[in-house]
Protein backbone atom coordinates (compact mmCIF):
# COMPACT_ATOMS: atom_id res chain seq x y z
CA UNK A 1 0.00 0.00 0.00
CA UNK A 2 1.18 3.51 -0.89
CA UNK A 3 0.56 6.26 1.65
CA UNK A 4 0.12 9.73 0.14
CA UNK A 5 0.22 12.92 2.18
CA UNK A 6 -1.38 16.12 1.01
CA UNK A 7 -5.07 15.62 1.74
CA UNK A 8 -7.19 17.36 -0.89
CA UNK A 9 -4.23 18.78 -2.85
CA UNK A 10 -4.13 18.45 -6.63
CA UNK A 11 -1.55 15.67 -6.78
CA UNK A 12 -2.93 13.77 -3.78
CA UNK A 13 -6.40 13.87 -5.34
CA UNK A 14 -5.03 12.50 -8.62
CA UNK A 15 -3.09 9.76 -6.84
CA UNK A 16 -6.13 8.78 -4.76
CA UNK A 17 -7.70 7.23 -7.87
CA UNK A 18 -5.21 4.34 -7.73
CA UNK A 19 -6.60 1.29 -5.87
CA UNK A 20 -3.56 0.74 -3.66
CA UNK A 21 -3.27 4.35 -2.48
CA UNK A 22 -4.36 5.76 0.88
CA UNK A 23 -4.39 9.53 1.25
CA UNK A 24 -3.97 11.36 4.56
CA UNK A 25 -4.30 15.05 5.32
CA UNK A 26 -5.07 17.53 8.05
CA UNK A 27 -5.94 17.18 10.87
CA UNK A 28 -4.98 13.48 10.96
CA UNK A 29 -1.66 14.27 9.28
CA UNK A 30 -0.25 17.74 9.89
CA UNK A 31 3.36 18.90 9.73
CA UNK A 32 2.47 21.45 12.42
CA UNK A 33 1.77 18.49 14.73
CA UNK A 34 4.86 16.23 14.59
CA UNK A 35 3.17 13.46 16.59
CA UNK A 36 0.60 13.10 13.81
CA UNK A 37 3.36 12.15 11.38
CA UNK A 38 4.42 9.24 13.56
CA UNK A 39 0.88 8.04 14.22
CA UNK A 40 -0.24 8.24 10.58
CA UNK A 41 2.72 6.22 9.37
CA UNK A 42 2.34 3.63 12.14
CA UNK A 43 -1.37 3.21 11.43
CA UNK A 44 -0.95 2.82 7.67
CA UNK A 45 2.17 0.58 7.62
CA UNK A 46 2.78 1.40 3.93
CA UNK A 47 5.33 -0.07 1.54
CA UNK A 48 6.14 3.43 0.21
CA UNK A 49 5.20 7.03 1.06
CA UNK A 50 4.59 9.92 -1.34
CA UNK A 51 4.91 13.31 0.33
CA UNK A 52 2.71 15.72 -1.59
CA UNK A 53 2.04 17.92 1.44
CA UNK A 54 3.69 21.34 1.43
CA UNK A 55 3.35 25.05 2.02
CA UNK A 56 2.64 26.20 -1.54
CA UNK A 57 1.46 29.79 -0.96
CA UNK A 58 4.49 31.38 -2.63
CA UNK A 59 3.81 35.01 -1.72
CA UNK A 60 2.54 34.29 1.81
CA UNK A 61 5.75 32.38 2.53
CA UNK A 62 7.65 35.66 2.43
CA UNK A 63 6.06 36.71 5.74
CA UNK A 64 5.62 33.21 7.19
CA UNK A 65 9.12 31.75 6.96
CA UNK A 66 8.89 29.60 10.10
CA UNK A 67 5.60 28.00 9.09
CA UNK A 68 6.85 27.40 5.55
CA UNK A 69 10.02 25.81 6.94
CA UNK A 70 8.02 23.48 9.17
CA UNK A 71 5.84 22.37 6.27
CA UNK A 72 8.51 22.20 3.57
CA UNK A 73 11.56 21.02 5.53
CA UNK A 74 11.12 20.01 9.15
CA UNK A 75 8.02 17.88 8.64
CA UNK A 76 9.32 16.10 5.54
CA UNK A 77 12.62 15.46 7.31
CA UNK A 78 10.76 13.71 10.14
CA UNK A 79 8.73 11.72 7.63
CA UNK A 80 11.90 10.68 5.77
CA UNK A 81 13.49 9.54 9.03
CA UNK A 82 10.48 7.39 9.90
CA UNK A 83 10.47 5.87 6.42
CA UNK A 84 14.18 5.08 6.74
CA UNK A 85 13.56 3.40 10.10
CA UNK A 86 10.81 1.33 8.47
CA UNK A 87 13.07 0.49 5.53
CA UNK A 88 10.71 1.93 2.91
CA UNK A 89 11.22 4.47 0.09
CA UNK A 90 9.91 8.02 0.21
CA UNK A 91 8.98 10.02 -2.89
CA UNK A 92 9.13 13.72 -2.02
CA UNK A 93 7.58 16.30 -4.35
CA UNK A 94 9.57 19.50 -4.90
CA UNK A 95 9.58 22.48 -7.22
CA UNK A 96 11.25 24.45 -10.00
CA UNK A 97 11.50 27.37 -7.54
CA UNK A 98 14.78 25.94 -6.22
CA UNK A 99 16.33 27.63 -9.30
CA UNK A 100 16.70 31.35 -9.97
CA UNK A 101 15.67 31.08 -13.62
CA UNK A 102 18.82 32.72 -14.99
CA UNK A 103 20.37 29.72 -16.79
CA UNK A 104 18.73 30.39 -20.16
CA UNK A 105 18.07 26.73 -20.95
CA UNK A 106 16.24 23.85 -19.24
CA UNK A 107 17.64 22.89 -15.86
CA UNK A 108 19.07 19.44 -15.21
CA UNK A 109 19.09 17.93 -11.74
CA UNK A 110 22.77 18.70 -11.10
CA UNK A 111 22.54 22.41 -11.95
CA UNK A 112 23.31 24.93 -9.24
CA UNK A 113 20.30 25.79 -7.10
CA UNK A 114 19.67 29.39 -6.11
CA UNK A 115 16.11 30.08 -4.92
CA UNK A 116 14.98 33.70 -4.99
CA UNK A 117 12.33 33.53 -2.25
CA UNK A 118 11.31 31.84 0.98
CA UNK A 119 9.17 29.21 -0.73
CA UNK A 120 12.06 28.02 -2.89
CA UNK A 121 14.50 28.23 0.03
CA UNK A 122 12.34 26.06 2.27
CA UNK A 123 11.64 23.55 -0.49
CA UNK A 124 15.36 23.25 -1.22
CA UNK A 125 16.07 22.77 2.49
CA UNK A 126 13.44 20.04 2.47
CA UNK A 127 15.04 18.26 -0.46
CA UNK A 128 18.39 18.19 1.30
CA UNK A 129 16.91 17.06 4.62
CA UNK A 130 14.91 14.25 3.03
CA UNK A 131 17.87 12.95 1.02
CA UNK A 132 20.10 13.07 4.09
CA UNK A 133 17.59 11.20 6.25
CA UNK A 134 16.67 8.33 3.94
CA UNK A 135 18.97 6.53 1.49
CA UNK A 136 15.85 5.45 -0.41
CA UNK A 137 14.52 8.97 -0.92
CA UNK A 138 13.43 10.10 -4.37
CA UNK A 139 12.88 13.82 -4.94
CA UNK A 140 10.71 14.75 -7.93
CA UNK A 141 10.77 18.41 -8.91
CA UNK A 142 7.81 19.63 -10.94
CA UNK A 143 6.26 22.94 -12.01
CA UNK A 144 3.12 24.84 -12.97
CA UNK A 145 0.77 22.12 -11.68
CA UNK A 146 -2.91 22.33 -12.58
CA UNK A 147 -5.97 20.07 -12.57
CA UNK A 148 -9.74 20.08 -12.73
CA UNK A 149 -9.83 20.55 -8.94
CA UNK A 150 -8.22 22.95 -6.51
CA UNK A 151 -6.82 26.42 -7.04
CA UNK A 152 -4.66 26.70 -10.15
CA UNK A 153 -3.95 28.84 -13.21
CA UNK A 154 -6.27 26.98 -15.57
CA UNK A 155 -9.32 27.29 -13.35
CA UNK A 156 -8.51 30.90 -12.57
CA UNK A 157 -8.24 31.82 -16.26
CA UNK A 158 -11.51 30.09 -17.11
CA UNK A 159 -13.29 31.81 -14.23
CA UNK A 160 -11.97 35.24 -15.20
CA UNK A 161 -12.88 34.61 -18.81
CA UNK A 162 -16.53 34.28 -17.85
CA UNK A 163 -16.78 37.90 -16.75
CA UNK A 164 -13.95 39.82 -18.42
CA UNK A 165 -13.40 40.81 -22.02
CA UNK A 166 -9.70 41.57 -21.53
CA UNK A 167 -6.98 39.93 -19.43
CA UNK A 168 -3.34 40.86 -18.89
CA UNK A 169 -0.96 37.92 -18.39
CA UNK A 170 2.80 37.80 -17.82
CA UNK A 171 4.68 36.82 -20.99
CA UNK A 172 8.32 36.89 -19.83
CA UNK A 173 8.25 33.91 -17.46
CA UNK A 174 8.84 30.57 -19.15
CA UNK A 175 8.19 27.08 -17.85
CA UNK A 176 6.54 23.69 -18.31
CA UNK A 177 2.84 23.27 -17.44
CA UNK A 178 2.10 20.00 -15.65
CA UNK A 179 -1.27 18.29 -15.31
CA UNK A 180 -1.72 16.65 -11.90
CA UNK A 181 -3.05 13.46 -13.50
CA UNK A 182 0.02 13.14 -15.73
CA UNK A 183 2.31 13.78 -12.77
CA UNK A 184 0.40 11.16 -10.75
CA UNK A 185 1.06 8.59 -13.48
CA UNK A 186 4.78 9.35 -13.23
CA UNK A 187 4.79 9.14 -9.43
CA UNK A 188 2.96 5.82 -9.49
CA UNK A 189 5.38 4.47 -12.09
CA UNK A 190 8.34 5.46 -9.95
CA UNK A 191 6.65 3.98 -6.87
CA UNK A 192 6.02 0.65 -8.61
CA UNK A 193 9.67 0.42 -9.67
CA UNK A 194 11.01 1.44 -6.26
CA UNK A 195 8.94 -1.13 -4.38
CA UNK A 196 9.42 -3.97 -6.87
CA UNK A 197 13.21 -3.93 -6.62
CA UNK A 198 15.19 -1.04 -5.21
CA UNK A 199 18.22 0.09 -7.19
CA UNK A 200 20.73 2.68 -6.06
CA UNK A 201 20.16 4.69 -9.24
CA UNK A 202 16.57 5.31 -8.10
CA UNK A 203 17.71 7.51 -5.21
CA UNK A 204 18.22 11.24 -5.65
CA UNK A 205 16.63 14.08 -7.60
CA UNK A 206 14.54 13.84 -10.77
CA UNK A 207 12.55 16.32 -12.85
CA UNK A 208 9.07 15.65 -14.23
CA UNK A 209 6.89 18.19 -16.06
CA UNK A 210 4.62 18.25 -19.05
CA UNK A 211 6.66 17.84 -22.22
CA UNK A 212 7.26 21.14 -23.97
CA UNK A 213 7.34 24.72 -22.77
CA UNK A 214 5.50 28.02 -22.89
CA UNK A 215 4.98 31.31 -21.04
CA UNK A 216 2.09 32.16 -18.74
CA UNK A 217 0.67 34.23 -21.59
CA UNK A 218 1.05 31.34 -24.02
CA UNK A 219 -0.52 29.02 -21.47
CA UNK A 220 -3.49 31.35 -21.09
CA UNK A 221 -4.01 31.56 -24.84
CA UNK A 222 -3.91 27.76 -25.08
CA UNK A 223 -6.46 27.48 -22.26
CA UNK A 224 -8.89 29.76 -24.07
CA UNK A 225 -8.31 28.00 -27.38
CA UNK A 226 -9.40 24.76 -25.71
CA UNK A 227 -12.31 26.53 -24.01
CA UNK A 228 -13.49 27.87 -27.35
CA UNK A 229 -14.12 24.29 -28.50
CA UNK A 230 -16.84 24.15 -25.84
CA UNK A 231 -18.37 27.45 -26.87
CA UNK A 232 -16.98 29.23 -23.82
CA UNK A 233 -16.59 32.99 -23.70
CA UNK A 234 -13.05 33.94 -24.79
CA UNK A 235 -11.41 37.22 -23.75
CA UNK A 236 -8.45 38.87 -25.41
CA UNK A 237 -5.19 38.16 -23.58
CA UNK A 238 -2.62 40.96 -23.50
CA UNK A 239 1.02 40.04 -22.88
CA UNK A 240 2.69 42.02 -20.09
CA UNK A 241 6.06 41.94 -18.32
CA UNK A 242 6.78 40.72 -14.82
CA UNK A 243 7.54 44.31 -13.84
CA UNK A 244 3.96 45.22 -14.73
CA UNK A 245 2.61 42.58 -12.35
CA UNK A 246 4.72 42.81 -9.17
CA UNK A 247 4.38 40.14 -6.47
CA UNK A 248 5.89 39.84 -2.96
CA UNK A 249 7.96 36.83 -4.04
CA UNK A 250 10.20 36.95 -7.09
CA UNK A 251 9.41 34.25 -9.66
CA UNK A 252 12.12 32.55 -11.75
CA UNK A 253 12.03 33.98 -15.25
CA UNK A 254 12.89 30.69 -16.95
CA UNK A 255 12.35 27.56 -14.88
CA UNK A 256 12.10 24.99 -17.65
CA UNK A 257 13.12 21.55 -16.41
CA UNK A 258 14.97 18.90 -18.40
CA UNK A 259 13.23 15.57 -17.65
CA UNK A 260 15.54 13.24 -19.57
CA UNK A 261 17.06 11.68 -16.43
CA UNK A 262 13.67 10.34 -15.35
CA UNK A 263 13.13 8.84 -18.79
CA UNK A 264 16.61 7.32 -18.77
CA UNK A 265 16.31 5.72 -15.32
CA UNK A 266 12.61 4.86 -15.11
CA UNK A 267 11.56 4.92 -18.80
CA UNK A 268 8.85 7.43 -17.89
CA UNK A 269 7.90 10.67 -19.62
CA UNK A 270 4.88 12.94 -19.45
CA UNK A 271 2.84 13.67 -22.59
CA UNK A 272 2.94 17.09 -24.28
CA UNK A 273 1.44 19.69 -22.00
CA UNK A 274 -1.04 20.71 -24.70
CA UNK A 275 -2.68 17.27 -24.79
CA UNK A 276 -2.92 17.13 -21.00
CA UNK A 277 -4.44 20.62 -20.98
CA UNK A 278 -7.11 19.55 -23.47
CA UNK A 279 -8.19 16.76 -21.14
CA UNK A 280 -8.42 19.04 -18.12
CA UNK A 281 -10.42 21.71 -19.96
CA UNK A 282 -12.72 19.01 -21.29
CA UNK A 283 -13.26 17.71 -17.74
CA UNK A 284 -14.02 21.21 -16.47
CA UNK A 285 -16.26 22.51 -19.23
CA UNK A 286 -18.11 19.26 -19.84
CA UNK A 287 -19.75 19.68 -16.45
CA UNK A 288 -19.75 23.46 -15.96
CA UNK A 289 -17.49 26.49 -16.36
CA UNK A 290 -14.72 26.52 -13.77
CA UNK A 291 -14.80 28.75 -10.74
CA UNK A 292 -11.87 29.78 -8.58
Amino acid sequence: MILVTGGAGQLATALARAPDVTVVGRPAFDFEQPASIDSALAAAAPTLVVNAAAWTAVDAAETNRDAAMRANCDGPARLATLCAEAGIPLIHISTDYVFDGDKGSPYVESDRTNPTGVYGETKLAGERAVLAANPRAIVIRTAWVYSATGKNFVRTMLALGQTRDHLRVVADQRGCPTAADALADIVLGVARAATAEWRDEYGGVFHSCGTGETTWHGFAEAIFAEAARHGARVPTVEPITTAEFPTPAKRPADSRLDCSKLERVFALRQPPWQSSLAGVVDALLARAPASA
